[in-house]
Order: C-alpha cells, then sequence, then structure tokens
C-alpha cells in the first residue's frame, strides 16, 4: 500500500514509542498539571504542529542535513537548549503564581504562547528529526524511498496515535490535580518543580551526542 510495509506492526511500535516519555510528554504534562485542562491540549497541538512538520522535512529530505552535517545538527541543539533554559529559568524567577486555575486570564494572554512554545520545544529538537528520518524508512519499500507519499503516511499515523495518548494525559493530569492548582502555595511549588524539569530537560538535550 503506497509503498509501505508491515503497517500495523508500525502502527504497534508507534504506539509503545508514544508510550515512552520523552521531553514532549514532558513539556504536555508540566502545562496540564500547572495550568489545568485547556493548557494541556494547546501544548499537546503545538507539539503536533511539530510533529507534522518533522515529516514534511522528512518526507522533503530536509532531515538528511541533520545527519549529514554536525554543525547543523550542534546549531538546533544548541538552540533548543537555550530555549528550554530559557523556559525553566523564567519560571524559576517569576514570583507570581502562574499556576492560577483563572480560565479567563489563560485563554487571553496565555493559550498563545503555550501552544508557540509546544512547537518550538519539538522543532528545536535535533534528535526528534533524526529519529523520523531512522524510524520511518524501516517501514518503507526501497522502490518508494524517493517519494514523499509514503513518509507522509507513516507520519501522519504515528502523530494521530501520539495525540490520541497525549490527549488522554492531559485529560487526566489536569483532573486530578486541580484541587492543587487552587492552593496558592502548593501552585507556587508546582511552579519551581517545572521550572527545574525545563532545565534538567535543557542540560539532557546538551549533553546529547551529534
Amino acid at each position: 500500500m503506497f509503498g509501505i510495509e508491515n503497517y500495523i506492526e508500525f502502527i504497534i511500535a508507534g504506539i509503545i514509542l508514544n508510550l515512552t516519555p520523552g521531553a514532549d510528554t514532558m513539556y504536555i504534562l508540566t502545562r496540564s498539571i500547572s495550568q489545568g485542562k485547556k493548557a494541556g491540549f494547546y501544548s499537546v497541538f503545538g507539539i503536533v504542529t511539530g510533529g507534522l512538520l518533522h515529516t514534511l522535512f522528512a518526507a522533503l529530505g530536509l532531515s538528511v542535513i541533520l545527519t549529514k552535517s554536525a554543525t547543523a545538527f550542534t546549531v538546533v541543539k544548541y538552540l533548543g537548549v537555550a530555549y528550554l533554559l530559557y523556559l525553566g529559568i523564567k519560571m524559576l524567577v517569576d514570583k507570581s503564581n502562574t499556576f492560577e486555575s483563572d480560565t479567563k486570564e489563560i485563554e487571553h494572554l496565555d493559550l498563545h504562547k503555550i501552544y508557540r512554545d509546544g512547537v518550538l520545544t519539538n522543532i528545536l529538537n535535533p534528535k526528534i528529526a533524526l529519529f523520523f528520518l531512522a524510524f520511518l524508512p524501516q517501514f518503507i519499500n526501497p522502490e518508494y524511498a524517493e517519494g514523499t507519499l509514503p513518509f507522509l503516511i507513516l507520519g501522519l499515523t504515528f502523530m494521530a496515535t501520539g495525540t490520541i495518548w497525549c490527549l488522554f494525559l492531559v485529560y487526566a493530569t489536569s483532573t486530578m490535580t486541580k484541587t492543587l492548582r487552587n492552593n496558592n502555595k502548593i501552585g507556587k511549588l508546582l511552579q519551581k518543580f517545572s521550572g527545574l524539569m525545563f532545565i534538567g530537560l535543557g542540560i539532557k538535550l546538551f549533553t546529547a551526542k551529534n
């Protein structure tokens, strides 16, 4: 089918990989725990947008640049590190409680930023681009490897299963932590903890080898 081999096995492998926690999962969980369901959904939309762009890059062959150029990989990696550290430090130094569950405030001021941060967190992780480039071709017939359609189909399939899982995470975590967000002291502690998580993710990406 469109040059795709072992499609069912691909779906199963994709689900298993989506269940494995990574930087994207941690970003979604952080937003859902701290700012509630709506913020969590927008973080998912941002991550998905980034994933779709990675799928397009892989289909067009742009991700090959990262595998061939250590300089390109390093530049993208350091941009991602800087952005994650920026998010973490901003949360640590912010004295206000950004986790207050004021839905009107979140709706008007933060949703666009949450979405944008999700896109950038995903796009500026070169390991994701390399993952798409290394994983998808394993399920494509070599005779069709030059075309974009099988890459797009597999990428969209992977993103669909991942989106379902992420939406479930948002609903579950935001519901379970609703009471905590309404407690001002705990909300501030969660804010600092989330800031440390982003810094940790930045350090982890920094240590990634070319």
